[in-house]
């Protein structure tokens, strides 16, 4: 690991950005150009001083996950995101696997949906960005599965309306295995598929039905603990290669749900759970 070779990237690359690139105001007295560390270690999911002591040359080895988090709060590209691992001493994530870069291109759409939420998946179900609003609307999931935690967490289907469990459940599959289908030699799609079989009777059984498709625009209902029902449409735009998506969620101006959104984004990630006693 490089310390000093690290250190100097990551303040470089902060200071390159703006407030505005990653979508955050700016507010006032910004006496120095670029992102402060709190708003780096913010994006990236760990504690300020953590990130300001690995910019100071005496962090700790970081591990591939925070490699990678800095890399997308960074909004590097590839070749940088590559370079960033081989300063921490560690090889760079291979295409296709669980920990896949998003192009700044795709974040940068990310963040410009300040009243939506969207979130940037493989296709394979793998979250690898998500923005505010989504969190506001389904929890922080970067980094986990949506297939996996779907026909294994019961908290997923909480937010679903019973009579929707079977179609949403259906797709997940159908649209997995269009993906082994297509990629017989990525390990990640296959090993997720064996693990699914192996635990969940509803997923094996549905497996052996052998349906396919792919993930389309759709309209689905969402149970939100404290706003209540929301019919959101759901917009799936692909990258390039197809390998990863965009999924925006929207509603119709002048229903219930686009009050009920706009009142999810002035509330975003409050926690107005009863205070326990």
């Amino acid at each position: 690991m490089n310390r000093a070779e690290l250190a100097d990237f990551l303040r470089r690359s902060r200071t390159r950005l703006a407030p505005s690139d990653v979508g955050l105001t700016a507010g006032a007295r910004r006496r120095t150009p670029g992102l402060r560390r709190e708003e780096v270690a913010q994006l990236a999911g760990m504690s300020v001083d953590y990130y300001t002591r690995l910019e100071q040359r005496r962090g700790s080895h970081p591990s591939r996950q925070m490699l990678t988090a800095l890399a997308r709060a960074l909004r590097l590209t590839a070749d940088e995101r590559d370079h960033l691992f081989h300063l921490a001493g560690e090889e760079p994530p291979r295409a296709g696997s669980p920990s896949a870069h998003v192009r700044p291109g795709l974040l940068l759409i990310l963040d410009r949906l300040h009243d939506l939420p969207a979130q940037v998946l493989s296709d394979w179900g793998e979250v690898l960005a998500q923005n505010t609003m989504a969190v506001a609307l389904s929890g922080e999931h970067t980094g986990e599965n949506l297939v996996r935690r779907y026909f294994t967490d019961p908290a997923v289907r909480a937010m679903i309306p019973p009579e929707n469990y079977a179609t949403h459940a259906r797709a997940h599959v159908a649209h997995l295995r269009a993906v082994v289908a297509a990629r017989p030699d990525d390990p990640g799609p296959a090993a997720l598929v064996a693990e699914l079989r192996g635990v969940s009777a509803e997923f094996e059984e549905l497996w052996a039905s052998h349906e396919v498709s792919v993930r389309r625009a759709a309209t689905k209902r969402f149970l939100h603990p404290v706003v209540g029902v929301l019919d959101l449409d759901c917009e799936v735009l692909l990258s390039d290669s197809h390998d990863q998506q965009l999924v925006v969620h929207s509603a119709r101006p002048g229903t219930d749900t686009y009050e009920r959104l706009e009142l999810l984004r002035v509330i975003g990630v409050q926690d107005l759970s009863p205070t326990k006693r």
